[in-house]
């Protein structure tokens, strides 16, 4: 297990802060309306403990934006929200007003933009502190249940892996909805990325 200090997990909170930031800009510019994402809380995990952890925060069918990203620093990426959470945030982003319990093809293509846009600036800001060059896949929408997420993740195992689960709460309209970005990382992509936040000190 990676052991990470207080100094370490405070810093990865200001990075991922900054990147949350960026997201939100960039989300509140596409949509015309104020986006804030709150200052996340982060746990560093073994990903054997991930359903846990998961299912003790999330109840039936969740929407996942999933996320492949490769270069010097590669593994998952994912933006996850329960399936009433993923409805109102797209309601909120769209202006929609009916009532409605589930995802229409429509709110699939924003719910992935979105990932895009969070997924994206997160990865981007560990990038720009570790100066290297990181590549992503196209993200993939699904509907499944926390178990069916973790299997996806476990399909291509490559030795042990850690999880940054991040909590990603949005403000948009004085409606706050809650969700999580899951970061799986290979031990030396983690070592590379709290060696990097290190000397931000």
């Amino acid at each position: 297990m990676t052991n990470v200090s207080e100094r370490q997990k405070d810093a990865l909170i200001e990075v991922v802060n900054i990147a949350f930031s960026r997201a939100g800009a960039s989300l509140s510019e596409l949509t015309g309306h104020r986006v804030l994402l709150d200052v996340p809380q982060i746990s560093i995990r073994p990903i054997e403990e991930l359903e846990r952890a998961l299912t003790g925060l999330m109840k039936g069918e969740v929407a996942t934006v999933h996320q492949v990203f490769g270069g010097e620093v590669a593994g998952d990426a994912c933006l996850m929200l329960n399936q009433e959470g993923a409805v109102h945030l797209t309601n909120l982003l769209t202006d929609k007003t009916e009532k409605r319990d589930r995802l229409y093809e429509s709110d699939r293509e924003v719910l992935s933009e979105v990932g895009n846009i969070l997924l994206n600036a997160c990865l981007g800001t560990f990038g720009n502190i570790l100066k290297v060059h990181i590549t992503f896949a196209v993200p993939r929408m699904r509907l499944e249940a926390v178990n069916e997420f973790i299997d996806t993740l476990l399909v291509e195992d490559k030795g042990i892996r850690h999880c940054l689960i991040i909590s990603a709460d949005f403000h948009i309209k004085e409606a706050k909805i809650t969700g999580y970005m899951i970061i799986v990382l290979g031990v030396s992509s983690l070592e590379l990325l709290l060696q990097a936040v290190d000397g931000l000190g």
